[in-house]
């Protein structure tokens, strides 16, 4: 077949396809989470509050909501002005956040929302405004834990205690197949905050019979890293 006659026929199919409608634009949102109706549409005073909200600018967060911009606009990664200020623990700007009606469950493209996140890290005073604005106790990370599971792995003694008293399950399983007992033995040092940890879970509800994903008790863990203190606990 010559090369023009194979061009014909490459043109003839191509027109074909376009009259029947066969051929496929891609359609951005079906893969991007946050689609552009972000920076391509964003207004002035959202831009200035996703800017001020990292930067823990309250006063500008301020002026930016009652001029108009978007609370829950997407910035970097997916967050909202809420998130950004809650990554950075900046309390002011995120209470303001909070109190004009932002979403405390909004997450961005990592599966942090300010409630997830704060409890995480142990923002405290952020963690207790989301849980008076309708924290959803329920949500779960990236990995598919709680709240409260990170902050045992981390010995945040304070917000443990304040997700236990807020009604988070104790014994809420990852996809790790740990829960929050788990995490503050095998990624816990052992130490005297760990045994405290322990303790606090226990009385919170832990339960102490439940395996990991190999099968292994949470005593069994700490005996296997000579935690003594923490097989203690346990066998309390």
């Amino acid at each position: 077949m010559g090369v023009r006659r194979m061009l014909t026929i490459g043109s003839v199919l191509i027109t074909l396809l376009t009259a029947t409608g066969c051929t496929a634009t891609p359609d951005p949102s079906a893969t991007d989470p946050h689609p552009p109706t972000q920076e391509a549409t964003m207004t002035d005073a959202t831009r200035a509050l996703l800017a001020a909200a990292a930067a823990g600018d309250e006063t500008t967060v301020r002026s930016a909501i009652e001029t108009g911009a978007d609370i829950e606009a997407r910035g970097s990664g997916g967050m909202t002005p809420l998130v950004a200020a809650t990554k950075a623990n900046h309390t002011a700007a995120a209470r303001v956040l909070i109190e004009a009606g932002a979403d405390v469950n909004a997450k961005d493209d990592m599966q942090d929302s300010a409630y997830l996140y704060a409890g995480a890290r142990g923002h405290d005073e952020i963690l207790r405004l989301t849980l008076e604005h309708g924290a959803d106790l329920t949500s779960t990370n990236r990995f598919g834990g709680t709240a409260l599971i990170p902050a045992a792995e981390r010995g945040l003694l304070s917000t443990i205690r304040i997700l236990l008293g807020a009604g988070v399950d104790p014994n809420h399983v990852n996809n790790l197949n740990w829960t929050a007992l788990h995490e503050a033995i095998v990624l816990g040092d052992g130490s005297a905050t760990y045994v405290e940890v322990v303790r606090t879970l226990l009385d919170g509800g832990a339960d102490a019979g439940i395996r990991d994903g190999d099968g292994v008790l949470p005593v069994d863990l700490a005996a296997a890293r000579g935690y003594d203190a923490i097989v203690a606990e346990l066998r309390r």
